[in-house]
């Protein structure tokens, strides 16, 4: 169809055109595209066995849709996603303020234009990009700006009564008609608010103050909330709830695999940053691991949730902080060192609620200890349990996969160099080769390294001989501390002792020679 050519409402006739309800037309193209095994909803991953599906029903059967789930969740842009299912372009009745259908008009500026002009009567396309109308649910939100209100200047301009349909001034929703309406966070509406809504869902029509106004309009709704809404600041009314046919329960990503393949997805990098440094899947899943050990921390509100937009800044920042560091030291390239990860805590704090202990804990330490946790489950995956290897040693027993000889250990070498006094500073801010060179002091840690993985390059090797250093603090084999910008790592018992003796000469005020 040349919609080109086709600019009256008698054009519109010839051209054979038929008219379709927004449900059916998203229906119809819905149809088409699972078909046509077409994605319809391209870049939500995550979702393909659980959310879009339920979502493909809730449109087969016309229904309108909430979306609920804790934040981050890909809510809006699922709803946003729908505008792929509309018509490229659809027709409407020029100047009509509420998108009148030319071959069913609802409006009476619509009827009176039809009458008037008949065939000849103007029509305008809309693109399916204009059909899609989205509102934040505040507690400031009125009636008149969903619904409409009468205009009293509208009346004095044009000499008209209060009675006449004419000095409407119509809101958000009926300017909607015949498009995706979305209002986002539902239950932040006031209660008297959502009963205004009552009447559109059900009936289809609008009540404006005293006019007896019967516009079915025809718009999907889509509503999202979130399940903390309820409780902590308002809720869905029933009867809404009720008229709202299709509820889908959204969710994070269930593997890490997901997780990475939306960070990949979303992250905003720079050509120049990529072509700077250079991460590791190592760092990637460590990154991810945050978030994982975030939802089922003790001190974070699970309630509110983790959004998936945590570990999108926390990449973010953790290139950035490789970026700086080589910028500083004017190097060519680098990569992203566990060290970096200090950088990504801004991105943690801001991104979780805690509960009371977690308050008391801090936010930074929070998200230090976050830290420590998601390198203590990714170490798992890439070296042999310490957990393990200490259990068998104090009781003496072995499995055939892994021996309880004492030298078959393979983190003595490392804790044997620790405990002999020496200890490493890896700073934040410090040129690659140093770091390079500082890690190979280390007895046995390159051995280790090269041990599990020997194809590695050099700055591969030292990216996991930080980590395993990372790995045996958070499995308390040596000791880590971080003190402004360096991270120290030494033997535990030393440590422990040092501070023990620390805090006995703070108690009792006694010299270093007294404690000695």
């Amino acid at each position: 169809m040349n919609i080109e050519k086709i600019k009256t409402l008698g054009d519109l006739k010839k051209s054979g055109y038929k008219s379709l309800g927004i449900k059916d037309e998203i229906r119809r193209n819905l149809i088409a595209k699972i078909r046509s095994k077409e994605n319809p909803f391209p870049g939500i991953l995550g979702y393909e066995d659980s959310v879009i599906p339920d979502t493909e029903r809730a449109i087969l059967s016309r229904h309108n849709i909430l979306f609920l789930g804790l934040r981050g969740q890909a809510k809006t842009r699922m709803a946003r996603q729908m505008i792929n299912l509309l018509d490229e372009y659809i027709p409407a009745i020029a100047g009509s303020e509420v998108n009148d259908d030319p071959l069913n008009p609802l409006s009476k500026y619509g009827k009176d234009q039809i009458a008037e002009h008949a065939d000849e009567t103007p029509i305008h396309w809309i693109h399916r990009s204009e059909r899609y109308g989205e509102k934040l649910a505040t507690p400031d939100v009125s009636v008149a700006d969903l619904i409409g209100d009468i205009d009293p200047i509208k009346a004095a301009n044009l000499r008209l009564s209060f009675a006449d349909e004419r000095v409407i001034h119509y809101g958000i929703i009926p300017r909607s008609n015949r498009c995706i309406f979305v209002i986002n966070e539902i239950p932040d509406l006031q209660a008297r608010i959502q009963v205004a809504l009552f009447n559109i869902l059900e009936e289809g029509d609008i009540q404006i103050r005293g006019f007896k106004l019967r516009m079915p309009l025809d718009i999907l709704f889509v509503f999202t909330a979130n399940p903390e809404d309820y409780t902590n600041r308002g809720s869905i009314v029933t009867p809404l709830k009720d008229r709202i046919q299709s509820q889908i329960l959204t969710h994070y990503p269930k593997t890490i695999e997901t997780s990475l393949a939306i960070t990949e997805q979303e992250a905003n990098i720079l050509p120049e940053q990529k072509d700077l440094v250079n991460v590791s899947d190592l760092i990637k899943r460590l990154i991810e691991q945050i978030a994982f050990e975030a939802r089922n921390n003790e001190y974070v509100d699970k309630k509110s949730g983790v959004s998936a937009r945590l570990t999108i800044a926390a990449f973010e920042n953790a290139v950035s902080s490789a970026e700086r560091r080589a910028i500083i030291f004017n190097e060519k390239q680098t990569q992203v060192w566990i060290t970096d990860l200090i950088g990504v805590i801004p991105s943690i704090t801001g991104k979780i609620e805690l509960v009371y202990e977690g308050e008391q804990e801090g936010p930074f330490q929070v998200a230090v200890n976050l830290l420590d946790k998601a390198i203590r489950t990714q170490f798992l995956t890439w070296f042999p349990n310490p957990e393990a290897l200490k259990k068998r040693k104090n009781t003496g027993k072995a499995s055939q996969q892994q021996p309880a000889k004492e030298d078959e250990n393979p983190y003595k070498g490392i804790t044997k160099w620790f405990d002999s006094g020496n200890h490493v500073d890896l700073f934040v801010d410090m040129k690659d080769a140093e770091k390079i060179q500082a890690l190979y002091k280390v007895d046995g840690l390159y051995g280790l390294v090269k041990k599990f993985f020997p194809y590695a390059n050099e700055k591969e090797n030292a990216l996991m001989m930080e980590f395993v250093l990372h790995g045996l603090a958070a499995y308390s084999l040596i000791s880590k501390k971080v003190i402004e910008g360096k991270i120290e790592f030494k033997d535990l018992i030393g440590s422990m002792m040092n501070l023990g003796k620390m805090n006995f000469s703070e108690e009792d005020d006694l010299s270093d020679e007294d404690f000695r």
